[in-house]
C-alpha cells in the first residue's frame, strides 16, 4: 500500500457521523441538515433537457480528455462575460470532472516530491482536499491562519520566508470555504510577487464565485492577474464548477483555465489518469455555461434566505453575512465548551445538524482556528433554512 495514505485524516462528514453515533435526535422535530454544502435548489429544466437529449449519441464513444472544442469555447466565453478575461480555448482551458478532482490532480501534476521538504500552502480552515492532495503528492501542508478581524481571510503575510522558499503550490479559496471571504487585489499582488520570486504555482479555487450578496461580483484570480498586467497568467490556474452555480453537483462538471505552460502537462497527467468528461455531460455543460438567467435567479434565492436567516442568528451568535458563498461561519456562545458539544446538543434537542468548525481546520501555531465555531450550509429551501435558524435561536435561549 502507498504509505502516504496513512497521513490522510477522516473526512469531516465521517467525523460528524462518529460524533453523532450515540445521539438520539428529538423526534418532536423533523430533521434539518445544515451540515453538508450540497446545493439543493432545483436543477434548471433546460440543463436536464440538454443532458437527456444527448444520451442517444453521447454514450457510444470514448470522449477525449481535452473535451469538445465547443465546451472549451463556451467556458472561454463565460470567462470573458464574467471577468472580461480572454484566454485561448485550445491551450488555456481544460474541462474537469468538478473542481474537487481537479484540485487533487493538479497537486499531483505540479509538485516535485524529489525536491527536499516540498511544501503546499493552504488556508486554515480549509477544504480538506487541499491537505490530502499535498500529502499524496509527497509534500507537507503549511496552514495559513484566518483573521477574524478581516472576516476570516487568510493571513498570507504571516507565512515565514523559510516556508515560501520551499513552497511549490498554494491553494487559494476565494470566496472561501467555510468563511466566505473574498481575496482583494493587494493580496493577489503579494502572492504573485512571491510566486515570481520562489516559482510556486497558485491554484485559485473559485467554485463559490457566483453566490454573492453585494452588487459587485467577487474578484477572480485570472481577473486579478489581468488587472496587474499579468496577461500570460504565469504559474496561475483557476478552477471553477457548475455544481454551486447551476445546482448540478451530480454532473461533476467544471473547468480549469490559466497558464498554458501548466495546462499542457496537466492534460498529459489527466490523459493517463482517465479523467475525460462524458459527452452527454459536456452537452449539458455547454448549455449551462451559455446561460446566465438561471444563475441570477439562483443568487436571488440565496440572498433571500440569508436576508431572513442571518439577522436571526446574529442576535445569539458571533456571525456576520459573508462576502460570498452559501455558508454562515458562526461562533458558538460562551456557555458551550466547544463546537462539538454545541453540535451534539443542538441535534439532540432540536434535530438540526451543523458541522463543527474544528473539523475544517488543523492545529497550527498552538491553536485550531475553527474551534468554537460551526459551519451552517444554507442550501435548502428558504422556509427550511428559516425554521432551522428559529430552532437554533430557541436552543441557545433555552440553554442560557
Amino acid at each position: 500500500m502507498n504509505p502516504l495514505l496513512s497521513k490522510l485524516q477522516p473526512y469531516p462528514f465521517e467525523r460528524l457521523r462518529q460524533l453523532f453515533a450515540d445521539v438520539t435526535p428529538n423526534p418532536d422535530y423533523r430533521p434539518i441538515s445544515l451540515g453538508i454544502g450540497e446545493p439543493r435548489h432545483a436543477t434548471p429544466d433546460f440543463i436536464k433537457q440538454a443532458l437527456a437529449g444527448s444520451l442517444d449519441s453521447g454514450l457510444t464513444g470514448y470522449p477525449p480528455t481535452g473535451g469538445d472544442p465547443q465546451l472549451r469555447e463556451a467556458c472561454a466565453a463565460w470567462l470573458k462575460r464574467r471577468y472580461d478575461v480572454e484566454v485561448s480555448p485550445a491551450t488555456q482551458i481544460l474541462p474537469v470532472l468538478g473542481s474537487r478532482e481537479a484540485l487533487f490532480a493538479l497537486a499531483q501534476t505540479v509538485v516535485d516530491s524529489s525536491r527536499p521538504d516540498a511544501v503546499v500552502v493552504c488556508p486554515n480552515p480549509f477544504y480538506q482536499i487541499y491537505e490530502g492532495a499535498a500529502f499524496l503528492a509527497g509534500a507537507s501542508p503549511h496552514y495559513v491562519p484566518s483573521d477574524p478581524a478581516r472576516n476570516f481571510a487568510p493571513r498570507w503575510d504571516q507565512v515565514p520566508a523559510s516556508v515560501w522558499e520551499r513552497t511549490q503550490l498554494v491553494f487559494v479559496c476565494s470566496p472561501g470555504n467555510p468563511t466566505g471571504a473574498v481575496m482583494p487585489l493587494p493580496e493577489w499582488q503579494m502572492l504573485f510577487e512571491l510566486s515570481d520570486k520562489h516559482g510556486f504555482v497558485i491554484a485559485s479555487d473559485e467554485c463559490y464565485s457566483e453566490i454573492y450578496f453585494r452588487e459587485e461580483a467577487p474578484l477572480g484570480g485570472l481577473e486579478a492577474a489581468l488587472k496587474l498586467g499579468r496577461t500570460d497568467f504565469k504559474n496561475l490556474i483557476m478552477l471553477t464548477s457548475l455544481s454551486k452555480r447551476s445546482n448540478v453537483p451530480g454532473m461533476r462538471s467544471g473547468f480549469v483555465a490559466g497558464d498554458a505552460a501548466l495546462i499542457k502537462p496537466f492534460l498529459l497527467y489527466r490523459t493517463y489518469h482517465g479523467s475525460a468528461m462524458s459527452p452527454a455531460v459536456q452537452t449539458a455543460s455547454i448549455a449551462a455555461w451559455n446561460d446566465e438567467a438561471h444563475v441570477v435567479e439562483n443568487r436571488r434565492l440565496y440572498r433571500e434566505k440569508f436576508a431572513l436567516a442571518a439577522p436571526m442568528l446574529e442576535k445569539v451568535m458571533d456571525v456576520r453575512l459573508p462576502d460570498a458563498g452559501f455558508y454562515l461561519w458562526a461562533g458558538v456562545p460562551a456557555q458551550w465548551e466547544d463546537d462539538t458539544r454545541f453540535a451534539r446538543e443542538l441535534l439532540a434537542q432540536y434535530n438540526v445538524t451543523v458541522l463543527p468548525g474544528s473539523y475544517l481546520a488543523r492545529e497550527a501555531a498552538g491553536s485550531n482556528p475553527g474551534r468554537g465555531r460551526v459551519r451552517m450550509a444554507l442550501v435548502a429551501e428558504t422556509a427550511e433554512c428559516v425554521e432551522a435558524a428559529e430552532r437554533i435561536v430557541k436552543f441557545i435561549h433555552s440553554n442560557t
